[in-house]
């Protein structure tokens, strides 16, 4: 009787010390709560200080998504944004990105006004490229081509 009890015991607790310590065979990382539903796989700044910091330091082009949870604007892009696997490697491999539900004390950050959502890029000199816009004229950084804007922000850093 002492005995079945001890090994009930002890397979509790090696069943239960195996799954405190699960990783998954796949490699895939474990969520974070910065991306907010833009990419849980992907490792996401928590301030504009540190992705700048990331970005110099990786010399990576940083990507800076404005947005706000309540805009429906905000929740298409993110529904886009998150499920295009282009655009989630892209990010994984050649980019620092952060997302920001409030504005920065950095005037830089929004050349054309206060708008959600808008993309900016920050090449690795700590400059913010204004130069790559979307096609709308009175919200230069509202994308609807986001892949090639990113294509074109990676073009900049290698041409520099």
């Amino acid at each position: 009787m002492v005995k079945a009890v001890l090994s009930a015991v002890l397979v509790l607790a090696v069943v239960s010390s195996t799954i405190a310590k699960y990783i998954p065979k796949t490699g895939k990382r474990i969520p974070q709560t910065l991306s907010r539903g833009w990419g849980d796989q992907l490792i996401w700044a928590q301030t504009y200080e540190e992705a700048l910091y990331w970005s110099r330091s990786r010399n990576k082009p940083l990507m800076v998504i404005f947005h706000l949870e309540d805009c429906p604007h905000s929740q298409a892009l993110k529904k886009v944004f998150s499920e295009n696997n282009e655009i989630q490697k892209t990010l994984d491999e050649d980019f620092i990105v952060l997302n920001l539900m409030y504005e920065t004390t950095d005037k830089h950050l929004s050349p054309d006004g206060q708008y959600v959502p808008r993309i900016l890029f920050v090449d690795p000199s700590m400059t913010v490229r204004a130069d790559i816009n979307g096609r709308y004229s009175n919200r230069m950084y509202a994308y609807e081509t986001v892949i090639s804007n990113m294509q074109t922000a990676k073009k900049l850093l290698k041409s520099e």
